[in-house]
């Protein structure tokens, strides 16, 4: 009978030393996968991603709509943000994206663009900083960009061979020192040449509003540049009517 009591309580001792180990297992696993999301990226660029609602909430949406009001009339462009897939409506004309080609109807004839270009365009630009978090790319940080007197801490962002329609843009995100907040986006254009540039055109976000949790642009502004300068706003787009679902 001292034997049988001895082995049962050896048991129950056993048992309950081994229990902890379990949840020490689960919290390690746990802390690897953040570990491993975070180096995919700078930690003051993640820093950036969170100042603007982080990207666990802009991930968890599929579909992103805005209006552009360009003179007498309205753009009104939706995007789906799991394949990219976008298109483009206007009183006399639409475009857009369908996963395997670009395509045009311009009724009207009003249409004088680029559909190959510009279908994504504001797309991308609206969209910033979030789209910098896209696979195939690389981040180098860089001088800090200097404008009326305030430094604005920065990243270049390049592309791997292959990847997008532009590879060899380069965009370099600069942003507010205490905020997090993103303040300039500098970029190149190749996609006609196929050749790096160094022509960096400059885009001032200022102006942002909140759409559910996120933390998106109102408006952004170019600037004309000057001997590599920034000096004077250029010209204005807005967005109205954001609306994100996580529905397609």
């Amino acid at each position: 009978m001292k034997i049988v009591r001895i082995a049962v309580m050896t048991f129950l001792f056993f048992s309950c030393k081994e229990a902890p180990k379990k949840e020490d297992i689960i919290e390690t696993s746990t802390e690897t996968e953040e570990q491993v999301t975070l180096s995919k990226y700078p930690m003051d660029l993640f820093k950036v991603f969170d100042a603007h609602g982080g990207l666990d909430n802009f991930k968890k949406y599929r579909t992103l709509s805005f209006d552009m009001p360009k003179g007498d009339y309205k753009e009104n462009q939706v995007i789906d943000l799991y394949n990219r897939m976008d298109k483009i409506t206007a009183s006399n004309y639409s475009l857009g994206y369908d996963g395997s080609d670009v395509w045009l109807l311009n009724e009207g004839g009003t249409y004088e663009g680029k559909p190959k270009f510009y279908h994504n365009l504001m797309f991308y630009f609206y969209s910033m900083p979030f789209v910098f978090s896209d696979e195939g790319l690389n981040y180098e940080e860089i001088a800090p960009l200097e404008v009326d007197g305030v430094s604005y801490p920065g990243y270049k962002i390049s592309y791997n061979s292959g990847v997008g329609a532009s590879p060899k843009d380069e965009y370099y995100l600069h942003y507010d020192a205490e905020t997090f907040q993103m303040k300039w986006l500098g970029y190149t254009v190749t996609y006609y040449s196929n050749e790096p540039s160094d022509k960096i055109n400059w885009i001032n976000y200022g102006d942002w509003e909140k759409v559910n949790e996120l933390l998106l642009p109102k408006e952004i502004t170019w600037y004309t540049i000057e001997n590599g300068s920034i000096k004077e706003p250029r010209s204005t787009v807005s967005f109205e009517n954001v609306k994100v679902s996580e529905t397609a």
